[in-house]
Parts: structure tokens; C-alpha cells; sequence
């Protein structure tokens, strides 16, 4: 089946079976390997894009119920090749990473957290953005240094 979304602003257009899973659609049909596949059930948040603005986990979702949609990944964040999305400054400036594999994951799943919250006018706290972060597993940095780069990334996108 030929399917068409837009993908990181572009349109594009492919040929994919009917299973084919969003994740295998982005990193396997069109090379925009920052989303990750972990777990392959949903549990680890390592693949999660934007999907109409809204973060979902595209290991779960088929690529076919995405056509039509503005699908964002980690790669489309930034404004430029030069200039970094604030969240993606804040996992930077903040050391929110070790190896790595989880932070598009992580950002693609804070970005949507703090446009929630900042849209319903809350507060964002460090339970809140743990309570969040539930669906988003990093094995490596205990998750410390993840909540203090999403406060800062929060504080920077208020003031972008």
C-alpha cells in the first residue's frame, strides 16, 4: 500500500506492506534513524515522535494510520543544523544522557510534556515530569540528571 505523511515538515510518500510499523517506516523507509527501536512492547519510550503533536510510541503504531499526518522526530526539532530545539540544548547543557539511546525518546516525550502543560496554563514540577516519565526507561542515569535538563529545557521553551 502507498502511504503519505509529512515527515519533519517534508511530504513524502512510500510503498510499505500493511504491518509495517511507523518506527520501521521512519528509520527503515526514510533513514531518520533517531528514533530508536528498545523493546518492541511499548515499554521503553525509545521511539517515541510526534504524531499531530502529540508524543506516541510509533513501535505500536502502524504506519498506515499515520498517512496524512505531520509526524515530527527528534531529527525535525531543531530550527536548523545550527541551532537546536531548547530541550535538545537542555539534555546537552545538563549531561540528561550517557549512552544515549533513550534521549530522542526522552525529548520527543519532554517537548510534549512541557507544550501540555505550558497550553493548560500548570505547573511543571520534578513529580510531575517523573509521573511523566513513566513510559520512558533509561538504564543508565537514573533519571536525575533527565529531570533537570527537561526543568531547564521547560524553562527555556517558555522564554523561546
Amino acid at each position: 500500500m502507498k502511504i503519505a505523511m509529512t515527515v519533519n515538515g517534508k511530504s513524502v510518500s512510500r510503498d510499505v506492506a500493511g504491518n509495517t510499523l511507523l518506527v520501521e517506516y521512519i528509520r527503515d523507509h526514510l533513514r531518520l534513524t533517531g528514533t530508536h527501536v528498545g523493546c518492541d512492547t511499548s515499554q521503553c519510550g525509545a521511539c517515541v515522535v510526534h504524531v499531530d503533536g502529540k508524543a506516541m510510541k510509533s513501535c505500536t503504531m502502524l504506519a498506515a494510520s499515520a498517512e496524512g499526518a505531520a509526524v515530527t522526530t527528534v531529527e525535525g526539532l531543531a530550527k536548523s543544523k545550527d541551532e537546536l530545539h531548547p530541550m535538545q540544548v537542555a539534555f546537552k547543557e545538563n549531561h540528561g544522557l550517557q549512552c544515549g539511546f533513550c534521549t530522542p525518546g526522552m525529548i520527543m516525550t519532554a517537548t510534549d510534556m512541557v507544550a501540555r502543560y505550558q497550553a493548560e496554563g500548570k505547573t511543571l514540577t520534578e513529580e510531575n515530569i517523573r509521573h511523566e516519565l513513566e513510559g520512558n526507561i533509561c538504564r543508565c542515569t537514573g533519571y536525575h540528571n533527565i529531570v533537570k535538563s527537561i526543568v531547564d529545557g521547560a524553562s527555556k521553551m517558555t522564554s523561546a
